[in-house]
């Protein structure tokens, strides 16, 4: 492709170097679990999500997981989420036993408050806004404990930490990702930190002592060293990276044809992916490939048309519907100037 909508690669090599030596070091250290280089990387974690403290652990969808187990939430139990984001959102809530409820977005992709409160139950525990994209929920008081789902929103000014958790995944393709699955939960709760941490490692709060935590028995989920060593490596290019992709963002937003319009994005948002939407976008997307451009599809269905979770209670989902059917991404990843340009050129060949 003469522009590849994602190159992990070329990313890698802005940051070779660091990455490279703080593997090695963890390699030759003989400490791979837990130590010094997983506690720098949740203190990294923890500066930009803007909280007290953060624990490392397996993935973005244990990091939901185990926020909700901290929190009681167990069998039995509802918590509302949206009805357009990755499958982990709704995922990680059955994960546990419990039974997500689906709420309409607004035309941001964002969650629908109005939407989330007209499922409340007497069952329901907990809601999970999800800050898509890049961009930020606004914070809102559901007379429940918040989750965010942070996975997709680092950088993103204000940080997105509205609740009283937040879930953070390294996954590789994240603008601060891993080598392999990675994730964090961040809170300014000291308690709840200790639980989630405890419940990622089989219910230890001390060696040789196993508790239950929320009511549940933990199980292995931890933040290796080696990934948070290539963590670390790319801490360094964090900022830039969030800086090029903001810039990248006001450069489409500026040249984009007529008739594609840009997904709303909140105000200090991290630019995770750049989403135009189109009516016909399948014919788009060929027409793009077709001179070289890569893009990308998120998501392709509402969460309650899965099979999975097809008995789940859902509201009425129209613009869930609309921007699943309509939403493309364009490259936005470590992408050149020049590369945008020719973006930009092909769509306006394509679009007509």
């Amino acid at each position: 492709m003469r522009v590849p909508f994602l190159d992990l690669a070329r990313r890698h090599a802005e940051v070779s170097v660091s990455v490279e030596r703080r593997v090695l070091d963890v390699i030759r250290s003989g400490k791979y679990v837990g130590g010094p280089v997983v506690a720098a990387a949740e203190g990294v974690a923890a500066r930009w999500l803007g909280r007290a403290h953060a624990v490392g652990v397996g993935s973005g969808t244990d990091a939901l997981a185990l926020s909700l187990q901290a929190l009681g939430v167990g069998p039995g139990d509802e918590v509302v989420v949206p009805a357009f984001s990755f499958f982990a959102t709704a995922g990680a809530v059955a994960a546990i036993g419990a039974e997500p409820v689906f709420a309409d977005v607004g035309e941001d992709a964002l969650l629908d408050w109005e939407s989330a409160a007209s499922m409340r139950s007497s069952r329901t525990r907990a809601v999970v806004p999800v800050h898509l994209y890049g961009n930020r929920c606004e914070p809102h008081d559901p007379g429940v404990p918040v989750v965010d789902d942070a996975a997709q929103a680092i950088g993103c000014v204000p940080a997105p930490s509205i609740g009283v958790l937040s879930a953070l995944s390294a996954y590789p393709t994240k603008t601060w990702g891993a080598a392999g699955d990675a994730g964090f939960v961040a809170t300014d709760d000291e308690d709840l930190a200790v639980a989630v941490r405890a419940l990622g490692n089989h219910g230890q709060r001390t060696p040789g002592t196993f508790e239950r935590f929320g009511g549940h028995v933990g199980r292995a989920s931890r933040l290796d060293a080696l990934q948070a060593a290539v963590l670390l490596g790319h801490a360094e290019a964090l900022q830039s990276r969030l800086t090029r992709r903001r810039e990248f963002a006001r450069r489409y937003d500026a040249g984009l044809p007529e008739g594609v319009r840009p997904l709303a994005r909140s105000a200090g948002s991290a630019v995770h992916q750049y989403l135009i939407r189109v009516p016909d976008r399948a014919r788009l997307s060929d027409r793009l490939a077709a001179q070289g451009i890569g893009t990308a599809v998120y998501y392709a269905a509402p969460l309650p048309t899965h099979a999975a979770l097809a008995s789940c209670r859902a509201a009425p989902f129209p613009r869930a519907t609309a921007l699943a059917a309509e939403l493309l991404a364009l490259p936005i990843h470590d992408c050149t100037p020049d590369e945008v340009e020719q973006v930009l050129e092909a769509l306006a060949q394509a679009a007509h």
